[in-house]
C-alpha cells in the first residue's frame, strides 16, 4: 500500500523518482480500509530532509500509512521556511486531542545540552506525557530516544570525549524479537552523536530489553514493551550522503572532526559512499509499522483505554 502524504509535500517527488508508492487523499478516500495514522514529531533543523527519510521507510510497508507532520509549537527552526511549516505541519497544540496508531520523535541537534536546559523541554515532556493516552506505539529516534528514555526511565546519558561518528557494526542480541525480524547476526548503522547510554544502566533498568549493541558506540536499540515503545539512538533512517554532508559542513566549519568511521571506501571522503544499511533501515520501520498494526485497535478511540 502506498503512504499517504500532502500532494504538495517537496518529499513526495523525491519519493516517486525513488518508485516509492505514494498516495493522493483522493486515492485514500476511495479504499475501504483504515490507514494507519502516523505522526512525526519532527525536530531535526532540516525537516524536509527528516521528512523525506522517514516517509521513505513507512512507504514501503504493504499497509497504507497516513502520516502527519507535527513540530514543537514554541520553538522556530532556523533551516525550514514558515512557509513550509506553515503549509505542512501542525503544532502539538493542535492535534492533542487526536488518537495515532504510531508515533515517530526524531533526534534534535542539542544532545549536548542538559535535557531541562532545551528551550523546549517543558513541551516535550508534555508530549511524552500525552502519548500515554493518545498513541498506541513510539519509535524514538537518536536524541529523541534519549530524551524519552530519561523522562520515562530516568536512564542517563554521557558526554564522549570525540564524536562518535560514521557507520558501524552492532550485535544483535534478540533475534527472536518481532523488531528484528529478518536482522542478521550483526549489521551495520549510521551513528553521529556526542553522548550515549551505557549498557550497565539499561541492564538495572528490568522494565527494558535491550535489543541491539555495538562495542565501539554502545545500546543501540531498546524495547519497552508495556507501552510498545521503541529506541533506536543511531540513524538508521539517514540516506546515501547524511554522513558525508555532516562531514562537510564540520570541514567548512572548522569543527575538528574525524572522518566518518567505515563510510568512503578507503577513507577517501573524494569517493562516494557505500550505502550498508538500507535493508536493515527498512526491515526495522516495516517491522515496527507490522507490530502496529497487529495490535492496534480498529477504533482510535479505544487508544491509550487499555
Amino acid at each position: 500500500m502506498p503512504i499517504k502524504i500532502p500532494d504538495a509535500l517537496p518529499a513526495r517527488e523525491t519519493l516517486l523518482k525513488e518508485g516509492v508508492a505514494v498516495m493522493r487523499a483522493s486515492e485514500a478516500a476511495r479504499q475501504d480500509i483504515r490507514p494507519l495514522q502516523i505522526g512525526l514529531l519532527n525536530l531535526m533543523p532540516n525537516k524536509i530532509r527528516t521528512e523525506t527519510q522517514i516517509a521513505r521507510l513507512l512507504g514501503a510497508s504493504p499497509l497504507q500509512v497516513e502520516l502527519s507532520l507535527i513540530r514543537i509549537g514554541n520553538h522556530t527552526p532556523k533551516n525550514t521556511s514558515a512557509d513550509h511549516l506553515i503549509s505542512f505541519y501542525e503544532t502539538w497544540e493542535e492535534v492533542a486531542d487526536r488518537k495515532f496508531d504510531g508515533f515517530i520523535v526524531t533526534g534534535a541537534p542539542v544532545e549536548q545540552l542538559d535535557f531541562e536546559d532545551v528551550t523546549y523541554w517543558d513541551e516535550l515532556t508534555q508530549i511524552f506525557n500525552w502519548t500515554r493516552t493518545n498513541v498506541h506505539s513510539n519509535l524514538f529516534i537518536c536524541w529523541g530516544a534519549m530524551a524519552a528514555a530519561w523522562y520515562f526511565h530516568k536512564l542517563p546519558k554521557y558526554q564522549l570525549a570525540k564524536k562518535a561518528f560514521g557507520v558501524y557494526r552492532q550485535r544483535n542480541l534478540a533475534p527472536a524479537s518481532p523488531y528484528l525480524n529478518g536482522f542478521s547476526d550483526d549489521f551495520l548503522i549510521p551513528v553521529s552523536r556526542w553522548t550515549e547510554v551505557h549498557a550497565e544502566d539499561v541492564l538495572a533498568r528490568p522494565e527494558l530489553d535491550l535489543l541491539v549493541d555495538c562495542p565501539a558506540t554502545g545500546p543501540s536499540l531498546l524495547e519497552h514493551a508495556p507501552s510498545r515503545s521503541v529506541f533506536m539512538f543511531n540513524h538508521v533512517e539517514y540516506d546515501s550522503f547524511s554522513l558525508k554532508e555532516e562531514y562537510e559542513r564540520d570541514v567548512a566549519a572548522g569543527s575538528d572532526i574525524d572522518i566518518p568511521h567505515n563510510y568512503f571506501p578507503d577513507d577517501d571522503p573524494t569517493r562516494k559512499p557505500l550505502n550498508r544499511w538500507r535493508s536493515h533501515a527498512h526491515l526495522l520501520f516495516g517491522n515496527w509499522v507490522n507490530q502496529v498494526y497487529q495490535s492496534t485497535p480498529y477504533d482510535l478511540a479505544e487508544i491509550g483505554k487499555g
